[in-house]
């Protein structure tokens, strides 16, 4: 008779272990289907580039499946915005950087996301400064030529970037309010696109991440006349500063990291993040940004989530006083 009360009490308390057990397995088997990373802009541009690059080290060093899927438009902000409405599963992440994350929302007036709530830091990837080009035969071979140029005719030099609201945008508009200049913007849907266009000669310059314009420099199509960080970059260390050039405090730069859809479990961040971070303090890994123009740099999801809202804060500032606003 005890035995008989015994069995079915121990199996009673047996399917509990039994269960957790196997959702202890079943998280711990996370990724067990491929993962889509979401590169809000076009192939080819800095973003896809540094997006690309991470999604094919996972792949070769986890044996993961991560699967790159470009989402561009608007600045960047469409790609962000599907992130945001994705479910929190870990298996949608995207490239984001500081275009879409902590500019566009004080530019965009209908945004469909506010990125410190719908959207959750991974890791930091890299920082790139901006760099401002031209084709290798224009005739400004210094930035001062582009100042005199653009104070003797005012609105007739060019400039492309990858898009209305990008942090490269601004750079071009904090530049011509710290010059005292008037320079022509014309937008792009990508970075690509806006360097075919100063390739052919058919805007005068082009304000750039890094990574996007260092293969037309190092094929001596693009002539760089200065970068927008406050000090050089790694990549082009013959390249002055628009601080150093006379524009004292001038500093703008970018940076790139991965996000998830708010509400991710932390588990699935904190294995992200790991890996993300174990990429980035290989050798190899490090070579293959640097030669892309970016700074390869790491942080805890909690570093880059302060990072986010510091910039979130700052730039809200910068936008205003810029006057710049998109329908």
């Amino acid at each position: 008779m005890i035995r008989q009360l015994i069995r079915p009490l121990a199996l009673a308390l047996a399917l509990p272990l039994a269960f957790g057990a196997a959702s202890t397995a079943q998280a711990q088997a996370w990724p067990a289907k491929p993962i889509r990373m979401i590169v809000p802009f076009p192939p080819g541009g800095g973003t896809d580039i540094l997006a690309r690059l991470v999604a094919q080290k996972l792949t070769e060093t986890n044996h993961w499946t991560v699967v790159p899927d470009n989402r561009a438009g608007a600045g960047g902000t469409i790609g962000i915005a599907e992130a945001a409405r994705a479910a929190p599963t870990g298996y949608d992440i995207v490239m984001g950087q500081k275009d879409n994350m902590v500019v566009a929302p004080w530019l965009y007036k209908n945004l469909s996301y506010e990125p410190t709530r719908d959207l959750a830091a991974v890791a930091h990837v890299a920082f790139t400064p901006v760099v401002i080009v031209t084709q290798a035969n224009s005739r400004y071979k210094t930035l001062d030529d582009v100042v005199k140029a653009a104070r003797a005719a005012p609105d007739t030099i060019t400039y492309g970037s990858p898009g209305n609201g990008t942090t490269i945008h601004l750079a071009g508009e904090i530049f011509n309010g710290a010059a005292k200049i008037k320079m022509r913007h014309v937008p792009y849907k990508g970075s690509n696109a806006a360097m075919m266009d100063v390739l052919a000669g058919n805007v005068d310059l082009m304000v750039s991440s890094v990574p996007s314009a260092m293969a037309q420099i190092k094929a001596g199509k693009l002539r760089p006349l200065a970068v927008t960080s406050a000090k050089r970059s790694s990549s082009l260390p013959d390249t002055p500063t628009v601080a150093e050039l006379g524009y004292k405090g001038f500093d703008v730069s970018t940076w790139y990291g991965l996000f998830v859809p708010a509400k991710t479990p932390k588990d699935v961040i904190a294995t992200l993040n790991a890996e993300v971070n174990k990429l980035l303090a290989t050798p190899e890994m490090q070579a293959a940004i640097i030669a892309q123009g970016a700074e390869p740099q790491s942080m805890t999801p909690e570093q880059f989530g302060t990072l986010l809202k510091t910039d979130y804060e700052k730039w809200k500032g910068i936008v205003q006083a810029s006057g710049a606003t998109i329908e």
